[in-house]
């Protein structure tokens, strides 16, 4: 049965919608995958282990974290500042605490800047990679481990960075499935 007229406009206007729904849906994971792998927009790759030589030559890594509007915690680097060999393996910690009578789950979303040197910023280990949790009056100190790669000193832009700002910001997200029965508990038990 071919369709004609109205009826095969409807049919091309919903599945138009249908298609431009399913695009913006997938173009959120998709973007943050590929600013990952290809370090576009300033987001660190992420790896498992520094195999790169070390040189002689530094760079500073600055650190930087922000809350989100509605983020209730209390967060900052503890160290604001370090000076790394290119190539070495540096550990840095960030300090988080929740004020509140409640728990609160927390993601961290991260970025570099200049954004020329996210390619080469590598991070082996971060709080960020995970959801945090904090109980109320809770604060705890978050490890991030990382080197900056040596392709940095032969990148036709990369060479002339100096310095590396590692920021993160976090937002406050639904809390998992177990913490969440524990609220709703604390909850009634007041009551």
């Amino acid at each position: 049965m071919a369709l004609s007229g109205p009826a095969k406009t409807v049919v091309q206007t919903v599945s138009l919608v249908v298609v431009m729904g399913g695009l913006a849906w997938a173009s959120v994971p998709f973007y943050d995958w590929f600013c990952r792998v290809t370090g576009f927009g300033g987001v660190p790759e992420q790896v498992v282990a520094n195999d790169q030589d070390i040189l002689d030559q530094t760079i500073t890594v600055r650190f930087d974290g922000t809350l989100n509007n509605n983020m209730a915690w209390e967060f900052k680097p503890v160290v604001r500042e370090m000076e790394v060999r290119i190539g070495e393996t540096g550990l840095a910690f960030y300090e988080a605490h929740n004020p509140t009578s409640r728990p609160i789950a927390g993601q961290a979303s991260y970025n570099v800047t200049p954004y020329t040197a996210g390619a080469f910023f590598d991070k082996i280990d971060c709080f960020c990679f995970e959801e945090q949790v904090l109980a109320p009056g809770e604060t705890v100190q978050m490890p991030v481990s990382f080197y900056v790669d040596p392709e940095i000193v032969d990148d036709r832009d990369g060479k002339y960075v100096h310095t590396i700002t590692l920021s993160y910001t976090f937002y406050e997200i639904d809390l998992p499935e177990g913490y969440a029965a524990l609220e709703t508990q604390a909850e009634t038990d007041l009551n």
